[in-house]
């Protein structure tokens, strides 16, 4: 191994870590390893920049806004809605459900797929006294396995479509990966209506939480010269055996900690008091004078009788600039003109005033905000506005527009499917047609792309330079050859999706591609097999995120509205992982192979 392969390969370890235990957003974290390649000479300028001018990536791009077109109108969401409310029985709802979902995202981004749907489950499955959490990981689940059947349902298969280009391979058509895509899904959905179904928690949803007696949200209030219990203890204030709500510490003096707090510890002016549970008891806590509760705003609950304000629940992105940073270093307030009321993690209980509370991606916040920022911020990149609790879940538009939006959608599709036009001169005339007819404005087509995604891919495809050029793939997989070529080509399949699948569950699943996609073209060239089949396997393998919350997107965004824990995806996605690679290498031998 030559001294340029050892720093390359260092740099890679080195980057691993960083991501596993979060030390900063992905997307940076994968640039300053591209920018260090450029400054040490490993990559020359133009190397360094191709990812981003890569056709996948750009691809990735204009589908952002595509989507967010598509589902701007409301059209889609209300068609669900409709499904759902004539289901009889959980099967029927899965069905009704997820099967059109998954057919969805085929064709759109799934990120917003599930950030819409998100709400309108909750919703549907509290009204009926059913669990959120029954039906929240199937939906991130279904738009995973839904998102493997074409070259479109991914920014994975875009990127790893984008990189074959850039090596002289052919690429993929539209429905290439529709062959192990479909068998996949079906297999997919099936576990989940059955076994997956059983095997999910029976958790209360965010608003049940609200309503009912909860203990996982934390909240704060400020005693001031009014408050008539002033020198007094606090079970002769009142506050000790509150329904629904627990006093876990006082904050005195801004140092100052008092935890656990007991019945005699005296109450004075100015103690910030820390309490966990019910929303609505604290909203009845501040009609007591002297007690007020710190939003961070100028809002008061009191405002949503008038509807001035809302109650927002959004989830922390893992992507988001929030992460790492207090509420208060972080300027919510002035950021966003929202007030952070709440905090709800996911078994844990955090000891903390709300402003001093350290963001982590999952995260839920119960915000309360004006009535336009569901508006303003649904496409934000530091959080998923997954509900408003005061507000109809998706804006209205312009039906026709919506219906028109549709239409320019499917005839996309028909083009590339045709082989009228490449994917991404299709998208690109897509949008071209929503600017030009007004169906969307350019500070609308803006907020719907995500700089962040496009900084990690573009930066991943760097790196997969810097690995093919150093010979550091062409040394990985002489070194997997010399350990699967003797148990025969379907091991060696087995290992490259299961390093994919690793890699895609501990850091992104376009980093997960880019990285293996130049080790798998190594191998096939060797061994003189189709590197198409390659592709596909790395594809699918990178995509099928299912035993962590952090890997995919859509797993974080249900991850908190769920109240789910870590081991929930671990039981419910380590047998469909195994189901999906199990079938996929079997279909990739027989066809390609």
């Amino acid at each position: 191994m030559s001294f340029e392969m050892m720093f390359v390969s260092s740099l890679l370890l080195t980057m691993f870590a960083m991501l596993i235990f979060e030390v900063a957003r992905a997307d940076m974290v994968i640039f300053s390893v591209l920018i260090i390649l450029l400054l040490s000479g490993i990559l020359t300028v133009d190397e360094a920049l191709s990812g981003f001018s890569n056709e996948g990536m750009l691809t990735v791009a204009l589908l952002f806004i595509v989507a967010g077109t598509v589902q701007k109108s409301g059209l889609i969401d209300r068609m669900m809605e409709r499904l759902l409310k004539n289901s009889r029985n959980h099967t029927d709802s899965m069905l009704r459900f997820f099967v059109p979902t998954s057919a969805f995202s085929a064709f759109l981004n799934n990120t917003p797929i599930v950030v819409t749907f998100t709400p309108i489950i909750k919703k549907w499955c509290e009204n009926r006294g059913i669990a959120p959490s029954k039906f929240l990981i199937p939906l991130s689940y279904a738009t995973i396995l839904g998102g493997m059947i074409t070259l479109m349902g991914t920014s994975t298969n875009l990127v790893v479509h984008g990189l074959m280009l850039d090596y002289g391979l052919d690429g993929f058509s539209l429905f290439t990966l529709t062959v192990v895509g479909i068998p996949v899904a079906l297999i997919g959905l099936v576990y989940l209506f059955t076994i997956g179904y059983k095997l999910l928690p029976d958790n209360k949803g965010f608003g049940q939480q609200i309503k009912e007696d909860s203990k996982e949200y934390i909240a704060e209030m400020q005693v001031t010269q009014d408050f008539g219990h002033l020198g007094r203890r606090v079970e002769q204030a009142g506050l000790r055996d509150l329904k629904g709500l627990y006093l876990i510490e006082i904050i005195r003096d801004d140092f100052q900690r008092i935890s656990p707090v007991r019945s005699t510890t005296v109450i004075q002016s100015g103690d910030r008091l820390i309490f966990t549970g019910l929303i609505s008891t604290i909203a009845d806590l501040q009609k007591i004078k002297g007690l007020e509760l710190e939003t961070g705003t100028n809002f008061d609950l009191d405002d949503l009788k008038d509807g001035s304000i809302n109650l927002v629940d959004a989830v922390v992105s893992n992507q988001s600039s929030l992460l790492s940073k207090s509420i208060k270093q972080s300027q919510f307030r002035s950021r966003y003109d929202a007030g952070v009321i709440a905090v709800h993690r996911n078994n844990e209980r955090i000891r903390s005033k709300i402003g001093d509370i350290v963001l982590k991606p999952g995260d839920s916040l119960l915000l309360v905000a004006g009535t336009d920022f569901v508006e303003k911020y649904q496409q934000s990149n530091d959080f998923f506005v997954v509900s408003s609790l005061d507000t109809p879940a998706s804006l209205n538009q312009n039906a026709k527009k919506g219906w028109f939006s549709i239409l320019i959608l499917f005839a996309m599709i028909m083009t590339v499917t045709l082989g009228w036009l490449s994917m991404f001169k299709a998208t690109a005339l897509a949008v071209l047609v929503f600017l030009s007819t007004k169906v969307i404005t350019p500070q609308e087509a803006k907020k719907y792309v995500h700089f962040n995604v496009l900084l990690l891919i573009a930066s991943s495809l760097g790196i997969g330079t810097a690995m093919m050029k150093t010979g550091l793939a062409d040394w990985i997989a002489a070194v997997l050859l010399d350990f699967g070529e003797p148990l025969g080509i379907v091991v060696i399949l087995f290992i490259i999706y299961i390093l994919t699948n690793v890699f895609t569950e501990i850091i992104t699943n376009s980093a997960a591609a880019v990285i293996m996609l130049p080790i798998g073209i190594e191998m096939a060239q060797t061994l003189a097999i189709d590197p198409i089949g390659i592709a596909v396997l790395i594809a699918i393998a990178a995509s099928a995120s299912f035993v962590t919350p952090i890997g995919y997107q859509t797993n974080l965004i249900v991850y908190g509205p769920g109240g789910y824990k870590f081991t929930d995806y671990v039981k419910v996605g380590f047998p469909l992982s195994l189901l999906v690679m199990v079938t996929s290498v079997f279909i990739i031998y027989n066809v390609w192979f």
